[in-house]
């Protein structure tokens, strides 16, 4: 008896042909799997269909379309135990880099059609559903300057050419970054909650590899003096993400937990898996297993903390009263 699924299918994602792209998924998955095949459109959202297959009650959901269609096809289904098939569609393709599936059709295909479920993390960001991360300052002014007319006409280097227009305004801010057990505090201009992040989230790249089924969330502060610095220390993230090693910059921190809660001075823009969701303050917490995926088997590297040489740099320790 063939297995059975929901296909939620973006046709405006990436910039190749949908028609065509349709038809190449039916041809590889329909042999094996009967599908049931919903299209996205201005008036319904990957989310809504997402959260209406759940509520009949299918086997599986396979999702097909740029990062924000997976994004929400994925934190619709946070909890359900239904196994979740990507098919990658878009600019940037950040959600099944992060998780390290293939980003080609055939090959999604196969993952979905051969590839065995696991269980990865989710987390929620100011009670919104998040699977890769959510960032605070410069990623978030980038990615709102890199629109979609501009992802159609550029594909990924939209997001370069706002990065490098964004860098005429960098501005730095305090934040304030409160752990179960800390509260931290100092000057950045970035700073990253990663849940999964691909090695192209250069800003969350400050841990030697970000492990999505840890059950803990990577965060990671970039405070440059100037631009030049924030050119560096960027180059530096690229130079460490290529490597899987960890940041060894002062301008650079990071560390590891279940739950934090940020504010920043000024307020800051935040962007939530892609998109904009207003500004700080943010409490992102993890949920370990929340999402069951089709993935391939790998291996990830444990990163470690490291906060010292960020600027006007304090930690307090919270007396147990407080964490309790």
């Amino acid at each position: 008896m063939k297995r059975s699924a929901c296909l939620i299918f973006n046709p405006v994602a990436g910039q190749g042909n949908p028609e065509q792209e349709l038809a190449m998924i039916r041809s590889l998955l329909e042999p094996e799997i009967d599908l049931d095949i919903y299209q996205t459109t201005p008036e319904v959202g990957a989310d809504e269909l997402a959260h209406a297959a759940v509520e009949r009650g299918v086997e599986a959901i396979i999702a097909s379309g740029g990062d924000g269609t997976l994004s929400a096809v994925a934190t619709a289904i946070v909890g359900t135990h239904i196994p979740l098939g990507i098919i990658s569609r878009g600019t940037a393709n950040a959600f099944a880099a992060a998780l390290r599936i293939p980003d080609t059709i055939d090959a999604a295909c196969q993952t979905i059609l051969r590839g065995a479920t696991r269980y990865v993390d989710a987390a929620y960001c100011n009670d919104k559903p998040m699977v890769l991360l959510a960032g605070i300052g410069f990623e978030a002014e980038t990615v709102e300057m890199a629109d979609r007319d501009a992802k159609k006409r550029f594909g990924i280097m939209a997001y370069v050419l706002a990065g490098v227009q964004q860098l005429r305004k960098l501005s730095n801010f305090d934040v304030e970054i409160e752990t179960e057990d800390r509260i931290i505090t100092t000057t950045a201009s970035a700073v990253t909650v990663a849940n999964a992040a691909p090695p192209s989230s250069v800003l969350a790249q400050g841990p030697a590899g970000i492990i999505y089924d840890d059950g803990l969330l990577d965060l990671t502060i970039v405070a440059p003096e100037n631009k030049a610095g924030a050119i560096a220390a960027t180059f530096h993230l690229l130079q460490t993400a290529s490597m899987s090693s960890a940041a060894e910059r002062d301008d650079i921190g990071y560390l590891r937990g279940n739950r934090f809660k940020i504010k920043a001075e000024p307020p800051q823009k935040v962007v939530l898996d892609g998109e904009m969701i207003g500004t700080t303050p943010i409490e992102v917490y993890c949920v370990p297993g929340g999402l069951k995926i089709f993935v391939p088997l790998d291996q990830a590297t444990s990163p470690v903390e490291k906060l010292e040489g960020l600027p006007n740099l304090t930690v307090e320790m919270k007396n147990s009263e407080e964490q309790e």
